[in-house]
Order: structure tokens, then C-alpha cells, then sequence
């Protein structure tokens, strides 16, 4: 059997913590279900700044392009607030974001029944919560030139400067996004809402032209709806679960996904995928993170939640592999541990529940496996 190649880069904060989790997990399919990982890991983030200078090095860089996938911790931290730009921690999840060309960007809200009170909206809005939110990644205001802050002299600008972001969309860009989200909609409930903003800028004309011309095209069988994101937004909290699949560019996707995560009830609860087109293997270039940050204040005290990490090897395991059932078996092992009431700190709500720590948790989920 050929293995499954896996770069793992922890990061930073809380990174190190839930990915000793996963190898657990990693460790248990390798042991029980005959599977076979290739697995190598490195530095990202201010942890290579620290080693290297650098957030990503070339030498990491090259490594993440030549695995099956690559899966993330989390990167940053107060400590790294005054480099400059150019060398901030995030800089090197960005750069393996834009050299693997991983322009779809998967983050889906799923609210566990054992959680459904967790969240800040009624149980009966949120329960059995399953949307996807597929986000360009690789375009758009984020990487759009010209940007930067620049002398303005302007008379009537106090301060006398401007800052410039561009937002800049070509047709192929939008075209390949949809595709992914169109694809994904076919093996859930063949709905897809695209999200932009149509009535006031331009870009979001194009999108919604060419999302339409993929769907007239290519798709005419998945339900295609469009929305302004800002009314987006306030049906994610007034009406979730009329979406399925909701697609959408860098800067709205990066807002939307975010406010999705907190109808699940913990953003330490939420795993994602970054892809990109197909290697020479069939296989599509891929990145896994969670959605968490790297939570510095709680490092290293064992109250990091490391489901959100397990979850996203869960994706790893069906879009990178077509582990499907293993996928599958993964997702309702954490769901049997959750409904047994334990919590690791961030899960512990009003109705309480039995505290326990990242390693603990860990080992509850792999057992929930060995048991299932």
C-alpha cells in the first residue's frame, strides 16, 4: 500500500498541544486499519521566524508542495505584534496559501446536538446545523494590487495619508471557485447561494455574471441562488439552516465563515480545508488548519480544545484521500465523546459538564473509535 504523505507544521500558541492530538488519531489507523502514513514535520509561523528568521522557509515551502497534504496548528501571537509586515507569522500561512495555489477554501458550520445550547442563538435555530462555505482564498483585496499606505496632499486629509487595498477579480478565478462549491453541493443537497456585494461594486458584478455562467453551463441540475453578503450575514443569524452551500470571495468569506462558526458554539469546534487543482497524482494540492487561533493565553496549560484539529485530519482523510468511511467514523467518534457530556475548558457552558484536558480528550475520542 502506497502511504498517505502528510506534512505537519503545529505552529504556534496552542498549535503543538492539539496536534499531538491528531497523532494519536494518525497512530490508531495506522494500527487498526491498515493504513499507511507518510508523516514529516516542520516549522511555520513565529516558530520559524524564531529558528530561521523567516515565517516559512524555502526549504519548508518545497516540502509542503511535494506531500499528499499539509495540516496546520495555528500561527501567531502577541509576541510577533511588532515585526515588520513582511515577517508577521501569518505571512508564511499566506505564502503556502498562494504557491500551492489553494484557491478553495472549505469551512463548514456543523453544530453537534450536544452543543446546540452552546451557541449564541435558540437551539431550535441552530440544531442539526450542517452548512459549507466554500471561500476563494487566493485573490481578491487580500492579494489585489496596488496596495500599501502612501503620502496623500490632499489638503482636506488630516493626517496626510491613504492606505490602498484592491480588490480584483478575472473571470477564471471566479469560474474555478464555483466549480469546487458546485461539485460539493452535488453530494449534499444540490443548493448553492452565492454571496457578494452586486449592487455597489464591480467586482461583485463579474462574480455573480460568472458564477451564473458556470451554473447555466455546467450545473443546471444544483439550485443556484444569489445574495448581497451583507444580507448574507444577517440571515447566517436570523435563518441558518435555509443554506447548503454558500460561495463566496476572500474578504466576505473570510467575515461570513467566521460568523457561521459561532452558530456551532465554539470556534474551537471547527475544522477547514484549503484546496487547489489536482497533482500529478490525481490528488488535489490541500492544506487542513482549524479554524482557532493560536490562543498564546492558555499554551501549555492543557485546556486547549483539539477537536477542531482531529476534525480537520477528518477532511484531510475524505478530500485528500477518499477515506471517506474512515472520515466518516472519525467525526462520530468526537460526537459520541461530546454526548457523553465531557468538555475541555471552552466547552464548559452554563449546564456544566466534566472537565478534562486536551491529552484527555484525545484519548477519549480515539476510544470512541476502537469502540465504534
Amino acid at each position: 500500500m502506497t502511504a498517505y504523505s502528510l506534512l505537519i507544521l503545529p505552529g504556534d500558541g496552542i498549535g503543538p498541544e492539539v496536534m499531538a492530538e491528531v497523532r494519536k488519531v494518525i497512530d490508531w489507523f495506522q494500527a487498526n486499519r491498515g493504513m499507511q502514513f507518510d508523516v514529516s514535520e516542520d516549522l511555520v509561523g513565529g516558530a520559524a521566524y524564531d529558528a530561521h528568521g523567516t515565517p516559512l522557509t524555502d526549504a519548508t515551502m518545497a516540502r509542503a508542495q511535494a506531500v499528499d497534504a499539509v495540516l496546520l496548528g495555528a500561527v501567531g501571537g502577541p509576541a510577533y505584534d511588532n515585526l515588520d509586515f513582511s515577517v508577521k507569522p501569518e505571512r508564511g500561512l499566506l505564502r503556502l496559501r498562494k504557491e500551492m495555489d489553494l484557491f478553495a477554501n472549505l469551512r463548514p458550520a456543523q453544530c453537534f446536538d450536544a452543543l446546540a445550547d452552546f451557541s449564541s442563538l435558540k437551539r431550535e435555530v441552530v440544531a442539526g446545523l450542517d452548512i459549507l462555505i466554500v471561500r476563494e482564498l487566493t485573490s481578491g483585496v487580500y492579494f489585489g494590487t496596488p496596495r500599501g499606505i502612501q503620502a496623500d496632499d490632499n489638503p482636506d486629509n488630516e493626517g496626510g495619508r491613504v492606505g490602498i487595498n484592491t480588490q480584483r477579480y478575472t473571470s477564471g478565478e471566479i469560474r474555478r471557485v464555483a466549480r469546487a462549491a458546485f461539485e460539493l453541493a452535488r453530494k449534499r443537497s444540490s443548493r448553492v447561494c452565492s454571496m457578494e456585494k452586486a449592487n455597489v461594486m464591480e467586482s461583485g458584478i463579474l462574480w455573480r455574471e460568472e458564477v451564473q455562467w458556470v451554473h447555466d453551463h455546467e450545473y443546471p441540475d444544483v439550485e443556484l441562488t444569489h445574495m448581497y453578503a451583507d444580507n448574507g450575514a444577517m440571515q447566517l443569524v436570523r435563518r441558518p439552516q435555509q443554506f447548503d452551500v454558500i460561495v463566496t470571495d476572500n474578504l466576505f468569506g473570510d467575515i461570513l465563515s467566521d460568523a457561521a462558526a459561532m452558530l456551532t458554539g465554539s470556534l474551537g469546534m471547527l475544522p477547514s480545508a484549503s484546496l487547489g487543482a489536482p497533482a500529478a497524482n490525481g490528488r488535489p494540492k490541500a492544506m487542513y488548519e482549524p479554524v482557532h487561533g493560536s490562543a498564546p493565553d492558555i499554551a501549555g496549560k492543557a485546556l486547549a480544545n483539539p477537536i477542531a484539529c482531529i476534525l480537520s485530519f477528518a477532511m484531510a482523510l475524505r478530500y485528500s484521500w477518499n477515506e471517506g468511511a474512515a472520515a466518516d467514523d472519525l467525526e462520530r467518534a468526537v460526537e459520541t465523546v461530546l454526548a457523553q457530556g465531557v468538555r475541555t475548558a471552552d466547552l464548559m457552558g452554563p449546564e456544566g459538564g466534566t472537565p478534562i484536558t486536551t491529552s484527555e480528550m484525545g484519548d477519549r475520542i480515539v476510544a470512541a473509535l476502537a469502540a465504534a
